[in-house]
C-alpha cells in the first residue's frame, strides 16, 4: 500500500549535517498494524511525517499505491494529505475554542471549498458524529477540549483523523501523553479499526504499545534494523 525508497533527511546543525535518516526502505501492507520502535531521536517521527507528506526526504520517494507522491503536483500533494491520510500524535493539536464536533469536522472544511461544504454539510456532520460515537464520545460532543480529559482530548484527535476515512492512519507516540488506563482505552480503539481493515502505522518507543502490532520494526540511527 505505502512504500519508501532509500528515503534520507538531515538537518542543518551549525556548519554540520544531523543525518536523521540513512537510506530507510519500508513496505506497509493494506490492512496491517506496524509498529516502529526507536529511542529519542532515532528518526521515527520524522518518518513519520514523510510518509504523511507533512515533510519531505531529501532524497529517495514514498509510493502510496504504487504511484510515487512527491512527483505529485502540491495541489495533488494536499488533497492526498487531507483526504487518503490520517494522523494522531501525542499532543492533541485540538481548537479551544471548538467543540468536539466542530474539531472532528476541521479536515471536512479544510478540504472544500465553501459551496461543496454547504452542499456536504448534512452528510458530513451525519459521518462525525458516527465517527464520534465509534470513540465512545457521543456525550461530550458539545463540549470543549479545555472540559476533557487527556484520554478524551486523544480519542477526539482519533475521530478527527478517521473523518475522511483515510486509506492509511498514521499514529506518533499516541498514548505517551496518558495514564496506563486511558492509554489501553487508545490502543483498544486501534485494535477495533485494524480488525475492521484500517491500516495503520504507529512509532513508539514503548515495547508493550509495540506489542498490540502485527509487526514490528526497529529504527536505529535512522536505519531500519
Amino acid at each position: 500500500m505505502i512504500r519508501t525508497r532509500a528515503l534520507y533527511k538531515d538537518y542543518p546543525m551549525g556548519r554540520d549535517k544531523l543525518h536523521v535518516l540513512r537510506g530507510v526502505n519500508l513496505e506497509v501492507r493494506r490492512g496491517e498494524f506496524l509498529a516502529i520502535m526507536g529511542a529519542s531521536g532515532s528518526g521515527k517521527s520524522t518518518l513519520l511525517h514523510i510518509l504523511g507528506l507533512l515533510d519531505r526526504p531529501d532524497r529517495g520517494e514514498v509510493e502510496l499505491e504504487g504511484q510515487p507522491v512527491f512527483h505529485q503536483s502540491q495541489a495533488r500533494q494536499d488533497r492526498i494529505r487531507n483526504k487518503e491520510i490520517g494522523f494522531v500524535f501525542q499532543f492533541y493539536h485540538l481548537l479551544p475554542e471548538l467543540n468536539v464536533e466542530e474539531n472532528v469536522l476541521l479536515p471536512e472544511m479544510v478540504g472544500n471549498s465553501l459551496w461543496n461544504w454547504v452542499r456536504r454539510r448534512k452528510t458530513t456532520r451525519r459521518q462525525a458524529r458516527e465517527v464520534i460515537e465509534s470513540v465512545g464520545l457521543e456525550k461530550q460532543i458539545h463540549q470543549r477540549p479545555a472540559t476533557l480529559s487527556g484520554g478524551e482530548r486523544q480519542r477526539v484527535a482519533i475521530a478527527r483523523a478517521l473523518v475522511q476515512r483515510p486509506k492509511l492512519l498514521l499514529a506518533d507516540e499516541p498514548t505517551g501523553n496518558l495514564d496506563s488506563v486511558s492509554g489501553k482505552v487508545i490502543l483498544d480503539i486501534f485494535g477495533r479499526l485494524n480488525q475492521a481493515g484500517q491500516t495503520i502505522v504507529m512509532v513508539t518507543h514503548d515495547a508493550k504499545v509495540a506489542a498490540l502490532a502485527h509487526r514490528k520494526l526497529d529504527l536505529i540511527d535512522g536505519k531500519i534494523q
